[in-house]
């Protein structure tokens, strides 16, 4: 396959797409209840440090092979290592991003049904009045019922590979131009009410207060895992907009825009359901349920509480509707290097991914018990491996690919942050990301 001729029109739509990419259910789920779980202010800190020192280096790692490569994932492996004199044997590489993807990709789109459900829900003023038990049983009940389930998460999948097929700068970059500006506006939102909440002030203290104490082996170990998780890197995905990334855009600026903004949703995100938990008197550290659970009953007890909630999981519907939409385009783009138009490889990505989904929806209902590996049901095991140990496994990869196996010449070109920036890049990269990258996968297996 030739170089690619697509590119985004303006670096703005590259750094928006890109984040649109990271941004996600690591940002608006994971984060909050990761944060209560691991101590507040602790966990806040080092994940922050740690985005800094591996997720930022190995993410322009994989940016940087795509911009180099101008093709595919596995073609632009394929083909800078066969430059520098390497195995083209790197190609593997890509395929394995592809099956990450794949497999998130396939119980992204059934938990962003749950928004879709939560959304409705919400503008009905269902959750009013409703005590934790029963909140907790309408959510069971969603969950064991395989055709609502079925129903949202096809909605989802629709509503993704229709913006794919559109093409990057006709779909994916008009989309992120409109949903990225609206995510941080609905965030701000959500921030701005919640300073108007008894619990801002105990929520600000609580995330931003240094506390020492609370660090632990633990809480660095999951800092860690969730630095390198919320920036989408391993999977390949930031790899294909590298392909398309404007010829004289600085990488490193753009990388840090992202990794900034990225932060920003968390830190905002944070701000807004902790200041609502709060306010009522909650524990922080609920766990998982804290967005279907305990959120639902501490914004229904508050003024205005259901449009507040509705615009929560408007919220957390378009976070998760950017990520798919990006998460999917390597897919694509691989199938196009194999001779298909997008239309056809966009519909070929969205029903392999609709079809495996279903055993996710399964698994809350008649495949619950199926036990599958390690005492595994489907979703645990599709939720835990490519999140815990493929991602990992990719980035690791990568970062030694780029750092390691491509020409110094090429990748100086493609990272265009000069000589030194290039020798800090590299320094991070082989002797900070690369055994940060290899604890997380370690702390993954034990």
């Amino acid at each position: 396959m030739n170089e690619t001729l697509d590119r985004w029109t303006t670096r703005r739509a590259f750094i928006l797409a890109v984040t649109g990419a990271a941004v996600g259910l690591g940002n608006i789920w994971r984060f909050p209840y990761m944060t209560g779980e691991n101590g507040g202010s602790a966990f806040l800190l080092l994940y922050v440090a740690f985005v800094l020192l591996l997720g930022l280096p190995v993410m322009m790692a994989e940016i940087l092979v795509g911009r180099a490569g101008r093709r595919s994932p596995s073609q632009s492996l394929a083909h800078l290592a066969m430059s520098a004199g390497r195995s083209p044997h790197w190609r593997w590489l890509g395929l394995f991003g592809a099956l990450t993807v794949f497999l998130i990709l396939s119980f992204y789109s059934v938990v962003s049904g749950w928004s879709i459900e939560y959304l409705i829900e919400a503008l009905n003023g269902d959750f009013v009045g409703m005590t934790p038990p029963e909140v907790g049983g309408m959510f069971d009940s969603f969950l064991a019922d395989p055709l609502r389930m079925t129903f949202n998460h096809t909605l989802f999948m629709l509503l993704t590979m229709a913006v794919v097929a559109g093409g990057v700068s006709n779909g994916l970059e008009k989309l992120n131009n409109l949903l990225m500006p609206m995510l941080y506006l609905l965030l701000i939102v959500l921030a701005g009410y919640a300073a108007t909440t008894d619990g801002f002030g105990p929520a600000l203290a609580w995330l931003f207060t240094p506390n020492p104490a609370a660090i632990t082996i633990e809480v660095v170990l999951n800092a860690m895992g969730h630095a390198f998780f919320t920036l989408a890197v391993g999977a390949c995905a930031l790899m294909a907009y590298g392909a398309y990334m404007p010829d004289h855009q600085s990488l490193p600026r753009a990388a840090v825009a992202v990794a900034s903004l990225d932060v920003l949703v968390a830190l905002l995100a944070g701000i807004a359901i902790f200041s609502v938990v709060f306010s009522q008197g909650m524990d922080p550290a609920e766990g998982p349920g804290l967005m279907f659970v305990t959120l639902p009953i501490a914004f229904a007890e508050l003024p205005g509480g259901s449009i507040w909630l509705a615009i929560f999981f408007l919220l957390l519907l378009l976070t998760t509707w950017t990520s798919s939409i990006n998460l999917a385009e390597p897919m694509v783009a691989g199938l196009q290097g194999l001779g298909l138009k997008r239309g056809q490889a966009a519909a070929i990505v969205g029903v392999a991914v609709w079809s495996l989904g279903l055993l996710s929806v399964l698994s809350f209902s008649t495949m619950k018990d199926v036990d599958w590996i390690g005492g595994m049901n489907f979703f645990e095991l599709v939720t835990t491996v490519p999140t815990d140990l493929f991602l990992p496994i990719g980035g690791l990869l990568i970062a030694i690919f780029a750092a390691w196996v491509m020409s110094r010449d090429t990748a100086l070109r493609a990272l265009d942050a000069g000589p030194n920036g290039f020798r800090v890049w590299q320094f991070l990269v082989r002797y900070v990301s690369i055994p940060l990258v290899v604890v997380v996968l370690a702390s993954g297996l034990i």
